[in-house]
Order: structure tokens, then C-alpha cells, then sequence
């Protein structure tokens, strides 16, 4: 199985964005920045996590993404499913059926043993995802990671993160 190169941006840039002090926002142009990536690629995985309810997306000069929820919220399943869909990575197409001489339906009463298998494995592969947090990502970096890597990891947040601004209402 073969995930899309958008998970591994897209696991990335929710990493990062878990690092944002409270409020703040990162503009999309900044997380393709710090990832070598095309803006205009990774806009549509940024949208897609927007859409799955994982980012927040704001508008305006202040504007950029945010995580929609704390990163003890955001589990690696819901990142994967949000950037790949919700379909299974093995999809049967019943091919057993075909060939010369095809038989009745009736020759096929039990499910494929081959399509139980890899919905075995999906559900497994699945499972796992589902245990591992944004935040056990983060944790592990900052406690497995080259400080060199930490330090550029938190100095280019400090320096592209967009804080908002605070409007209080006056009576």
C-alpha cells in the first residue's frame, strides 16, 4: 500500500501548526515554505484537512490556518482519512468472476478470502493510526530530534506565525 505524498505534508504542516502560540494562524504560502512544497499543491491538502474539521482556516491580512482542535484531539487516522478519503486502500473489483467461462453468482456465496484479508489489514493499519496523537508526534520531536532541528523548526514558527488580534467589545 501506497499512501499519497499529501499525508506526509499534510502530518507535517498540522505538526507545525500545533506549535503556533494560542490564536495564531500560519498563512498556507509559509507551511508550503517550510516544507519545500508548491503552494498550490499543498493547498488542496490543506483544504481537504479544513474540510475533515482538522484545520481551521481564517481570512484576512491576519489570516492562515490553525488547528481546529488541541493536538491530544488529532489522531493520525484523522489526518490520513482527511487527505486520502474514507474509501479503503484495497478496493475488490470481484475479478474472480471474470476469465473465460465465468460462472453463476451463485458459485460466489462466500465474500473473496483475498478481499477479507486486506480488510483485515486496513482495519489493523487503521487501528494503529487511530492510537498515535499529533501531539505524540510533536512530543517525540522535541524530545528525539536534533536540537538544530528544533531550534529552525520553532524559529521559522516564531517568525511566520500570524497572531490575532484581540477585539473587545466597548459599552
Amino acid at each position: 500500500m501506497k499512501l499519497g505524498d499529501g499525508v506526509e505534508a499534510a502530518i507535517h504542516c498540522c505538526a507545525v501548526l500545533a506549535s503556533l502560540d494560542k490564536g495564531a494562524t500560519m498563512p498556507g504560502a509559509a507551511l508550503a515554505e517550510a516544507h519545500g512544497l508548491s503552494p498550490s499543491y499543498l493547498l488542496k491538502h490543506l483544504n481537504a484537512l479544513t474540510t475533515a474539521k482538522v484545520l481551521e482556516s481564517l481570512s484576512g491580512p491576519l489570516g492562515g490556518y490553525r488547528l481546529a482542535r488541541a493536538p491530544e484531539r488529532i489522531t493520525l487516522l484523522d489526518i490520513v482519512l482527511a487527505v486520502e478519503g474514507p474509501e479503503p486502500a484495497y478496493r475488490c473489483a470481484e475479478i474472480r468472476r471474470g476469465g473465460p467461462d465465468p460462472l453463476p453468482a451463485s458459485a460466489y456465496v462466500k465474500p473473496c478470502g483475498i478481499n477479507v484479508a486486506m480488510l483485515k489489514a486496513e482495519k489493523a493499519y487503521r487501528a494503529a493510526l487511530a492510537e498515535v496523537r499529533l501531539s505524540d508526534i510533536v512530543d517525540d520531536f522535541l524530545e528525539e530530534a536534533d536540537p538544530r532541528s528544533i531550534a529552525r523548526s520553532c524559529a521559522f514558527v516564531e517568525r511566520r506565525q500570524r497572531m490575532q488580534k484581540s477585539i473587545s467589545k466597548q459599552g
